[in-house]
């Protein structure tokens, strides 16, 4: 294994919108880049080959953890940084990045990410500084748990840095419905696998409740239309959630 060289690691599925834009921002930090496709059925493959980039295939589920572990075992490099299709190195990240692999101060780094939404960078509504885990050390890597939105287990101490990285997230209000139908889905699983109960006026709590924390408690109004939008729009996705759970209930 390489000691103070790093890894890219580009994760995709159906990503040819993003896709060159996400390996270009990656030769920012390093030329050690490969991806993680996840069976795209798009142009995303045919671009890869084109940009010369090597990648693996890994069988499709509807989110990315499970293919973390697989990715991180692929590299030959002591660090990795994960980066999805949609996220973007800058280059004060970069810098940053660099310096903090030849201090070893720390096995692993957290990153703050800027969503940035319809053009607008999300500062509050809960959205910033959304620190993710994303520069670390193969060798105090234990496992990245495949459950949706679940974070790596590493030995040793986390830094955080200070350079964001960029998320433009969503990309248009049809993939947003999209995503949400399919993680929303898997989230009522889990709740109903942990027999969480489900009442009609748990949908009002949550939707209200979810509106006033994306909203006014944390200010999501402040990013003007935006953030008046993804504070709706998060309220929805959390009720659908609670009405999948409550479908599921009826059945069983």
């Amino acid at each position: 294994m390489i000691d103070n060289q790093i890894t890219v690691i580009i994760f995709t599925h159906n990503e040819e919108k993003n896709i060159s834009q996400s390996i270009q921002s990656a030769k920012i930090l390093t030329t050690q880049i490969f991806i993680v496709d996840s069976q795209s059925t798009d142009k995303t493959i045919k671009i890869i080959k084109q940009k010369k980039i090597p990648y693996f295939s890994f069988p499709y589920s509807f989110y990315v953890e499970p293919a973390r572990n697989f990715g991180i075992d692929k590299a030959k490099t002591a660090w990795v940084f994960i980066l999805d299709a949609d996220e973007r190195i800058t280059n004060e990240l970069a810098s940053e990045i660099k310096k903090a692999i030849k201090e070893k101060k720390f096995t692993h780094y957290f990153i703050p990410r800027k969503n940035i939404f319809v053009d607008k960078w999300l500062k509050h509504g809960g959205w910033w500084p959304d620190y993710q885990p994303r520069l670390i050390n193969k060798n105090f890597f234990i496992t990245w748990p495949k459950q949706i939105h679940s974070s790596p287990q590493i030995k040793g101490e986390a830094g955080y840095l200070k350079n964001p990285l960029l998320h433009l997230f969503h990309g248009n209000f049809e993939k947003m419905v999209d995503k949400t139908i399919i993680f929303e889905e898997i989230e009522a699983n889990l709740l109903f696998y942990a027999k969480k109960q489900v009442k009609t006026l748990t949908f009002f709590r949550k939707f209200l409740g979810e509106l006033w924390r994306r909203l006014f408690k944390n200010l999501g109004f402040l990013d003007g239309k935006a953030g008046i939008i993804e504070g709706i729009y998060q309220a929805f996705s959390k009720t659908i959630t609670y009405l999948y759970l409550y479908e599921k209930s009826r059945s069983f």
